[in-house]
């Protein structure tokens, strides 16, 4: 892919919008991210994690802007790697939600589980299907070639401006059910349907590599 230098002519507002658009509803919608993020505002509130939010939102920026720079040529070139990334993707998704559907109450998370850091949450966009399908929309259908370089740190920017709310909408939503699920049973019910919606959004990644 060729790179031009950072000069316009850069996304037109016609083009502008429907990106925009992408973004907010890929990153509102229910997704590995946001069903952990929520079980995570339930089980450890709001200010534990942030950084799981952050390294989710500035994760994902990070991962358009190096695939916009190449690295999505590299599975063109190598379908190999791609589909040895989409079988440890669903595999490691899969975990996931046995930890998400094992969680412990309010009371005990803090000594028997403990939130994503920055840097879990940030490695975890390159395993998570959702976060590939968007980066390279992003990059594919809304970055003109034409002041390429310029137009990706458009998109990458407002990636990390429309994403962080949106994913953080999700972590209030668990947070705020803190203060009426007090009950270690409803938590965990909570808990295992947000490990049920984690699984369930592996299903366009089930028919790809069942060859559909």
């Amino acid at each position: 892919m060729h790179l031009s230098p950072l000069s316009l002519p850069l996304i037109s507002p016609v083009l502008l919008g429907p990106l925009l658009l992408f973004i907010l509803v890929s990153s509102i919608t229910p997704g590995p991210n946001n069903a952990m993020l929520a079980s995570s505002g339930l089980t450890f509130g709001m200010q534990r994690s942030v950084p799981h939010l952050l390294g989710v939102s500035l994760g994902f920026a990070l991962m358009v802007l190096l695939v916009g720079l190449g690295l999505g040529a590299v599975f063109t070139r190598e379908p190999l790697v791609y589909q040895v990334l989409k079988y440890l993707g669903a595999a490691y998704l899969l975990y996931l939600a046995w930890k998400i559907a094992n969680s412990g109450s309010m009371q005990d998370s803090r000594t028997r589980t403990r939130p994503f850091t920055f840097l879990q949450a940030a490695m975890f966009q390159w395993v998570n299907p959702k976060a590939w399908v968007m980066a390279v929309g992003i990059v594919a259908t809304y970055t003109p070639q034409q002041g390429f370089f310029g137009n990706l740190v458009i998109a990458t920017l407002a990636c990390i401006v429309i994403n962080l709310p949106c994913v953080g909408l999700w972590v209030l939503f668990g947070s705020t059910l803190r203060r009426w699920l007090h009950k270690p049973g409803i938590v965990r019910g909570f808990n295992v349907s947000m490990a049920l919606l984690l699984v369930a959004s592996l299903y366009p990644v089930a028919l790809q590599l069942a060859g559909r």
